[in-house]
């Protein structure tokens, strides 16, 4: 039995959300996409039963935002095995590992079939993982008994196969944008928020306003200048600055000019933005880098020493304010610092981690250019199906992919670059919002979704052309 079949065959004993039959109204898009969000954020705030800790390394900022997951709940993985397993997927496709040809129908199908299978695999893995490693911890820091194991194991397995489905349901034309998408912003806004306006001390008042109005009324309104990992004035200006430079960049592109054979008289332009592959290398270098933090924590507590030179080389970890933090190994710098003060305390740890960032994201970029169906060839098809042609060149997949090759394989990479440094910089101000990445992703989903709207209405009145709306 080939390869293929056997994935398609395994898929098909695993649940699956159809496809509509008809077309959802905007409204109705609207409802499940909503529906989908409160039933991820109740999920985020339900506990583990058996579970009163929930370990977990200081500073895994990028674990909770690229995963979207919250410590000690049913959202302990988050969308952390679906992220996992399609970076896999892509890699493995990528590197010619698995060999597919995206061009055919059939390989499309082999390869969504085995993204499915692997992500429930990872959700099964990372279950047993979190629950036997002694990450998750019952009453008194005690290990969990072998009951209370199985019921965790249990929940997390059921909770992630709930988030895997609703994820389907939103991608599959039910609902708006990406299940992914949406479960990370949610995340990332819920934390900027707290940054902003929680009262709970911590350990004095967390959130800045609430914090600066205390300083206020008690004579010590410097210090809301720099509070190292607290929110701060310094963050607040590097969010909000952050902010405005992410929606500048989203506005910068390159038009070229378009008209439509079939509607006559309809001319226009045909924008390859300056971040033309848009959050998509930021989440799998986070991925990666988160997934790296959750395994080298599991493999420093059960096999580091000090003469295990191996497993230090990697990732070393001690002990601060109660939680372990990183503190050396290669992982160490890798991994960027969280506020100002950290990065100007080890200057070195500072560059590596903004040059990994942006060397990674430019691979990803790259890489997700030929996988996502974004290469010139592949956008010259889409002009072409949509029935458009560029004035003064042949309407053939070769010469308008000329054409655009001119500009996508720059683009790709300036904005592979942009965003890597953009991430990594403002992490290390400190910004708002858990981490560099986490704001990135939120601003960039956020504007995703305007564009979605905005194709929807397109859509319902010029369909072909509506399709061209998701390069914009």
């Amino acid at each position: 039995m080939a390869f293929g079949d056997v994935i398609k065959g395994a898929a098909s004993v695993l649940p699956e959300i159809p496809k509509p039959t008809k077309k959802p109204s905007l409204t109705e898009k609207f409802i499940w996409t909503s529906v989908a969000l409160v039933v991820f954020l109740v999920m985020s705030q339900i506990p583990l039963f058996g579970v009163v800790t929930a370990g977990g390394p200081a500073g895994t900022s990028i674990l909770r935002t690229i995963f979207a997951s919250t410590q000690g709940t049913l959202m302990q993985l988050g969308i952390g095995p679906i992220v996992t397993a399609g970076l896999i997927s892509q890699l493995l496709v990528g590197s010619e590992i698995v060999r597919l040809d995206f061009g055919n129908t059939e390989d499309r199908s082999i390869f969504s079939a085995f993204t499915k299978v692997f992500t429930v695999a990872f959700i099964i893995g990372e279950s047993v993982l979190y629950t036997l490693s002694g990450y998750l911890r019952g009453p008194n820091n005690a290990p969990l008994s072998t009951e209370t194991a199985i019921i965790v194991m249990v929940q997390l397995i059921m909770a992630s196969m709930v988030v895997f489905m609703l994820d389907q349901m939103i991608q599959r034309g039910w609902g708006l944008g990406s299940g992914i998408s949406l479960f990370i912003m949610a995340g990332v806004a819920q934390n900027l928020m707290l940054d902003l306006f929680s009262p709970i001390p911590s350990p004095s008042y967390f959130g800045f306003l609430p914090y600066t109005v205390n300083a206020t009324v008690t004579n010590t309104l410097p210090t809301v200048l720099y509070r190292g990992q607290l929110p701060s004035l310094v963050g607040l200006v590097a969010t909000v600055g952050i902010i405005l430079f992410i929606i500048y960049l989203e506005g910068v592109r390159i038009e070229v000019p378009i008209t439509s054979q079939k509607y006559k008289g309809f001319t226009g332009v045909y924008p390859i933005k300056l971040l033309y592959v848009s959050n998509i290398p930021v989440i799998l270098v986070g991925a990666l880098l988160a997934n790296f933090q959750f395994f080298s924590l599991l493999i420093a507590s059960r096999f580091a020493s000090a003469n295990n030179w191996l497993v230090n080389m990697f990732a070393t970890y001690g002990t601060q304010n109660g939680q372990q933090v990183l503190t050396g190994g290669v992982l160490y710098y890798l991994t960027t610092p969280l506020d100002l003060g950290q990065a100007a305390a080890d200057p070195l740890r500072t560059l590596t981690s903004i040059g990994f960032m942006v060397l990674f994201s430019v691979l990803f970029a790259r890489l997700w250019v030929e996988l996502g169906g974004m290469s010139p060839e592949k956008a010259a098809k889409s002009l072409l199906d949509a029935q458009v042609h560029v004035p003064g060149f042949r309407s053939t997949t070769a010469s308008l992919g000329m054409v655009l090759g001119r500009y996508i394989p720059a683009v790709t990479i300036i904005g592979g670059v942009l965003v890597g440094l953009i991430a990594g910089v403002s992490s290390a101000l400190g910004v708002f919002g858990g981490s560099g990445i986490g704001l990135l992703l939120m601003v960039d989903i956020i504007l995703q979704y305007y564009q979605t709207l905005v194709k929807e209405q397109v859509e319902d009145l010029m369909p072909r052309l509506g399709g061209l709306i998701g390069g914009m």
